[in-house]
């Protein structure tokens, strides 16, 4: 996704300092931020125009990137995460009651999926962190599935990344962690 260094420390650097990201992932473009800025994350939510009670997904690299908010996981939980996301599941999973309330919104769970889309995956990885993962897109509209189409919808309030988004035509599958449970498919 990019060749030097230097852009993941200047993504990493907008990303602390409250910047919005829009990346490619499986289906579609991502709106991103980093997850521990609240500022951030409202900016987000007031862009997209979405409630924060709804909550937000997190995407990660690997399991590392998000075990401060959740419940700690046995190494065979961990890897049912990593092989869930190589198939696009995001889970709903049990949060520690320091995990932020601007990302879990009004559950007492945060969605949470280690990404296999290789240029999401290598962004996380790029900037050490989890990122917010909502589509790219105003309430109510479809998902944006090119860099074109991100800048013309949100200007110079995002940084747009270039990439390719993946093959998937749907959004990841939503399934609660404890019982597997489908929410959204």
């Amino acid at each position: 996704m990019f060749r030097r260094h230097t852009s993941y420390r200047r993504i990493a650097a907008h990303l602390r300092c409250g910047g919005l990201i829009a990346y490619p992932t499986e289906s579609c473009y991502g709106l991103g931020c980093d997850p521990d800025n609240r500022g951030a994350v409202q900016r987000l939510l007031k862009l997209k125009q979405r409630p924060q009670q709804k909550g937000l997904i997190l995407i990660a690299a690997n399991y590392r990137q998000v075990s401060r908010y959740l419940h700690p996981l046995t190494p065979a939980q961990q890897q049912q995460l990593k092989t869930a996301g190589a198939q696009a599941i995001t889970y709903l999973m049990p949060v520690l009651h320091s995990a932020p309330r601007w990302l879990r919104g009004s559950h007492d769970t945060l969605a949470i999926r280690l990404t296999a889309h290789q240029q999401a995956a290598q962004l996380c990885r790029g900037v050490n962190s989890a990122l917010v993962s909502t589509s790219a897109n105003r309430s109510g509209q479809r998902p944006t599935k090119t860099y074109a189409q991100c800048q013309r919808l949100f200007g110079h309030d995002v940084w747009v990344l270039p990439g390719r988004v993946g093959k998937r035509k749907q959004p990841s599958t939503i399934s609660m962690w404890a019982d597997g449970k489908i929410i959204r498919n």
